[in-house]
């Protein structure tokens, strides 16, 4: 199953994002990942929903948020060139011994250090689910403590608004 990016702008009211999570679960389609927030208009909300699914289930999907009076604009950006992005804050061991290659961990990947403790770091690092993923993997030898991600969000690149 293709993986599609839907941006869906929404009137930041109460009760939106509630509506639209609804409409997905009693189809039966999970939410793979959700991030919403306000846009540059603070009457406005941007929801970055990522589902999977063949073209005529979100085809089915599009028509039934199109529906919920909330709803002012979908635009599936899957297959648009689009700069992608995702947050992760990690907290690893790190004791003194292993310390300098954790830093040279997180140069490598242009992450940065947020919070030192005696025996860990907080570690906060953007970019695309692979570098995520990839420095994730780095670490997990030192011991995760704890792991957080955000959910995708997208743009298309250049003029056009998505």
């Amino acid at each position: 199953m293709k993986k599609h990016i839907l941006a869906v702008t929404v009137e930041n009211k109460p009760g939106v994002l509630t509506r639209v999570a609804t409409l997905f679960r009693r189809r039966g389609y999970n939410i793979e990942s959700l991030a919403v927030g306000e846009t540059e208009n603070p009457d406005i909300s941007r929801m970055t929903i990522v589902v999977s699914g063949d073209d005529r289930v979100i085809e089915q999907v599009t028509k039934q948020l199109y529906k919920l009076i909330d709803v002012i604009k979908i635009v599936d950006i899957s297959e648009e060139k689009a700069v992608e992005r995702e947050l992760m804050l990690i907290k690893v061991k790190a004791d003194a011994t292993v310390r300098a290659e954790i830093l040279q961990i997180v140069e490598i990947f242009r992450a940065r250090i947020v919070d030192i403790g005696r025996d860990s770091l907080i570690i906060e690092v953007t970019g695309d689910s692979e570098k995520i993923e990839a420095i994730e993997d780095s670490l997990r030898p030192f011991g995760i403590i704890e792991l957080v991600r955000t959910g995708k969000i997208a743009m298309v690149r250049g003029g056009a608004k998505s």
